[in-house]
């Protein structure tokens, strides 16, 4: 069973930055592709950005593009969501899930994915 725990979430003013981490654990991630989601109050969760664990490569969502950046380290089983020039619209709760079978793949909508974290909660003010 595929485990995902996502830590890091917190408070920051506009304009700052705040790394959040998705741990995974039980099985080899080999062909998996790793998600970021976020769903703020009253609204829908979107789709944040992906990379795909064999290939690193990443797909981003227009909304976060050039503030946001996805890593990970293979050696830790941990994917990175690296936020940068916060707006109070990036308040949200972010969600990490996997896709068992993406191999080169960078989905983008929720169906696609197999296993959902916690989440983790970004409150940014203004």
């Amino acid at each position: 069973q595929v485990q995902l725990v996502e830590s890091g979430g917190g408070s920051v003013q506009a304009g700052g930055s705040l790394r959040i981490s998705c741990a995974a654990s039980g099985r080899t991630f080999r062909n998996y592709a790793m998600g970021w989601f976020r769903q703020a109050p009253g609204k829908e969760r979107e789709f944040v950005g992906a990379i795909t664990w064999s290939y690193g490569s990443t797909y981003y969502a227009d909304s976060v593009k050039g503030r946001f950046t996805i890593s990970m380290d293979n050696a830790k089983n941990t994917v990175y969501l690296q936020m940068n020039s916060l707006k109070p619209e990036d308040t949200a709760v972010y969600y990490c899930a996997a896709d068992a079978d993406a191999r080169w793949r960078t989905p983008i909508g929720e169906g696609d994915y197999d296993y959902w974290g916690q989440g983790t909660q970004v409150t940014v003010s203004s």
